[in-house]
């Protein structure tokens, strides 16, 4: 998917002549980051937060994850979730979050397209790290173990500009 979202600087955030963070800059962070938190949330509406793998691809991010795991749990009662990623620092670096709903992706021909975008992202410095999900006879397979495969389509996104220009962009789906 390549539509451009809705861009819009919320100046109430931001530093005085900020600009907004073009969406293509967010974009080129989700695509490089090794990491990001996925938040979903438990049966009894209290946040559950967790480090994951995941790859961009098509406009969608994609993570994986066991099948008796909290999140799974928590996403098959309640599939709105957000991602972030970003840096620790306050003077530079810029933090994205991304909402949407997780679907369960059991589509072999795009499973393949996954696996092989997790493949470019990190076996190149990772090798068979455990934690790389692999797909095996149409299975992804990661930890020794089967693992689902979770697409979330951004419905909104927000960057937080760091440094010399703090600013704050929301992005429309």
């Amino acid at each position: 998917m390549n539509t451009e979202p809705e861009t819009e600087l919320h100046l109430g955030f931001s530093a005085d002549g900020a600009s907004a963070t073009p969406w293509s800059e967010a974009r080129k962070r989700l695509e490089d980051a090794d990491l990001a938190w996925l938040t979903t949330v438990r049966p009894d509406g209290r946040p559950h937060v967790t480090p994951v793998i995941f790859a961009w691809l098509d406009g969608s991010l994609y993570f994986t994850t066991g099948p008796g795991e909290r999140k799974t749990q928590n996403l098959a009662g309640n599939a709105h979730c957000i991602i972030t990623t970003g840096s620790n620092a306050l003077d530079e670096g810029l933090d994205v979050v991304v909402e949407g709903e997780a679907t369960l992706l059991g589509d072999a021909a795009r499973l393949k397209q996954v696996a092989d975008a997790f493949a470019t992202k990190y076996l190149p410095r990772l090798g068979a790290h455990p934690f790389h999900p692999a797909l095996r006879d149409g299975t992804f397979i990661a930890e020794g173990g089967e693992n689902l495969v979770y697409e979330v389509r951004p419905t909104r996104a927000f960057g937080f500009g760091k440094g010399g220009e703090f600013s704050q962009t929301r992005w429309r789906f």
